[in-house]
């Protein structure tokens, strides 16, 4: 069991402690235990409880129930509480920005058990008359639960993909001479998925349906026509399509693109398409270059596809780098050398810049300017130390409400480079948004703008912004703008890619690690640059050490001309 799921089970126990009214010391002692677990920077479940005590925050009784966790799959207590507890409210505990104490009056003194209730009474206006509540309130829970509600039946790419590939890896094993293929939203690497799609060719769907029926990864198979249904164990639906081999390159490629792209290749194609050999013929045909899944959402790249001017789409190899990370310094669990130590021996990369929360993210434990002028001396002794490698002074400099960085100038000239990200007052109009964005942009101690919406995919909708006017304003101002790589933020949109890299922007697909094993998530940004047509000479992290050097230096010469 992953230390993240030990701490969410502690988590829930919290809330439900203090949504019971249990002793207030033993309830705070329980979440705080649930903030470690998710830090410590190694696995729980390798440790003895002997060792498990002697962690500060943890203690024996704590240690105790990480083990009955561990071994059982459960801890009593949790399970007393749940039982106490309607299912519908122990499900609000998962909304956010409700906590404990807010759910208790919506249980106890409103008398509502789950969130469709929930919505109902904030349809009619009932939550406005409770205690702590007021009509602000009533409307941002009733905008969260229509947000959760949108995103039912959805997954993150990064959610579902083990589990596709275990699926895939059985369907080969049960037919290892058919052909088959993802198809659909995973084929194009959506950064959301709906339905996991799967061609095979030369198979009736009755065979696959019998072979799959008792399937360990699938559950409530049908048939239907040429498509055997069914869903994961996470409740993703699964489509197997089954058609003849001769159909399977049209099926593979009808199923792939969405409606729009399908339609504008096939209308290229006089008389109507066939039985292709290939999915290139089907191109050849149209007169297009092949395009890649990832490049067939919409008819973007049609025009490029017909003048055989697609870019040369970035990989994860091309990436020389890693920036916007977060060490021991602020909220990270490892230091700063074992990072580099882990980019440099792990990932291959040639540098790493480092970006701890500034100052005003004083619940991440900004750098006040001394711990700032404290790490600047660990990097400098790194970087002599460290061979083959270099570590840049970064930081994640909080955009304050009115739009300027929270350090004085004297000690912004002293980075080598500034992520800009807004963390706090996150309900803004789109007006007031943009205007925050563009004063930091055009600080010229500005670098790179970070996670320019605040998105958090499938929970936040994130804060409106006039996406071409934040991009202009990159532009005139040469600053990079973020493909955060966390598979929960994937942001800048890649929707937005084209139009960066047409006003001139560079991306910078930024890890946001917090943690060693955060740097993966590199593989999540390059999927969605790749969706958005970003080739490695518009991706800032894809220079070489030499290359990156010059550009830090030249943006801090004209800051100082």
């Amino acid at each position: 069991m992953e230390n993240k799921q030990i701490a969410r089970t502690f988590r829930l126990l919290s809330q439900l402690m203090e949504l019971h009214e249990v002793n207030s010391f033993k309830t705070k002692s329980i979440a705080n235990a649930a903030f470690k677990i998710d830090k410590l920077p190694f696995q729980a479940s390798d440790k003895t409880q002997e060792e498990l005590e002697k962690i500060d925050g943890i203690g024996k009784s704590t240690a105790a129930k990480i083990i009955e966790l561990l071994q059982t799959g459960t801890i009593a207590e949790l399970e007393d509480m749940i039982a106490q507890t309607p299912e519908g409210i122990v499900e609000m505990m998962g909304i956010k920005g409700i906590g404990p104490k807010k759910i208790a009056i919506i249980w106890k003194d409103l008398g509502i058990e789950n969130i469709g209730e929930l919505y109902y009474a904030c349809n009619e206006n009932r939550l406005i008359e409770a205690k702590g509540f007021g009509l602000k309130t009533q409307e941002e829970i009733k905008k969260v639960i229509e947000f959760r509600m949108a995103g039912n039946g959805k997954f993150l790419f990064a959610q579902v993909e083990k589990e596709a590939q275990e699926l895939m890896d059985e369907i080969r094993g049960i037919f290892p001479d058919a052909l088959k293929h993802f198809a659909g939203e995973f084929r194009r690497l959506n950064e959301v998925i709906s339905e996991l799609v799967i061609i095979i060719g030369s198979i009736d769907q009755q065979i696959a349906f019998n072979a799959l029926a008792n399937s360990a990864l699938l559950s409530n198979v049908t048939i239907n026509g040429h498509h055997v249904s069914g869903e994961l164990k996470n409740g993703l639906l699964v489509d197997i399509i089954c058609v003849q081999r001769s159909e399977y390159y049209k099926e593979l490629f009808i199923n792939t693109g969405n409606d729009e792209h399908v339609e504008a290749v096939l209308n290229r194609i006089s008389p109507p398409l066939d039985f292709p050999d290939s999915e290139e013929i089907i191109y050849e045909k149209a007169n297009l270059q092949w395009m890649p899944p990832e490049l067939r959402d919409g008819k973007n790249f049609i025009e490029a596809a017909i003048d055989n001017q697609l870019p040369t789409l970035i990989t994860l190899n091309d990436l020389k780098g890693s920036l916007h990370n977060h060490s021991t310094w602020s909220d990270g669990v490892n230091t700063l050398e074992e990072m580099a130590l882990y980019c440099r021996d792990e990932l291959k990369l040639e540098y790493l810049g480092i970006s701890d929360h500034s100052k005003s993210a004083f619940y991440a434990k900004g750098l006040s300017i001394e711990r700032v002028l404290q790490q600047h001396e660990e990097i400098d002794h790194l970087n002599k130390k460290i061979d083959g490698f270099h570590i840049f002074k970064g930081i994640e400099s909080d955009i304050l409400n009115d739009g300027s960085l929270d350090y004085p100038d004297e000690i912004l000239a002293r980075f080598d480079l500034i992520v800009a990200s807004i963390h706090a007052n996150l309900k803004m109009t789109e007006d007031k948004a943009t205007a925050r964005l563009i004063k930091a942009i055009e600080n010229p101690f500005t670098t790179i703008l970070g996670h320019p919406t605040g998105r958090l995919l499938l929970s936040r909708k994130g804060y409106d912004i006039d996406h071409k006017k934040v991009i202009e304003a990159c532009a005139a101002n040469n600053v990079v703008i973020e493909i955060n790589a966390n598979p929960l933020r994937l942001d800048l949109d890649w929707r937005w890619h084209q139009y960066a890299i047409e006003k001139g922007v560079m991306l910078s697909i930024n890890p946001d690690a917090h943690r060693n094993s955060g740097f993966n998530d590199m593989k999540y940004g390059t999927i969605v640059a790749r969706k958005g047509g970003v080739a490695k000479q518009n991706c800032l992290n894809a220079l070489s050490l030499t290359e990156i050097k010059e550009v830090f230096a030249k943006k801090k010469s004209a800051v100082s001309a």
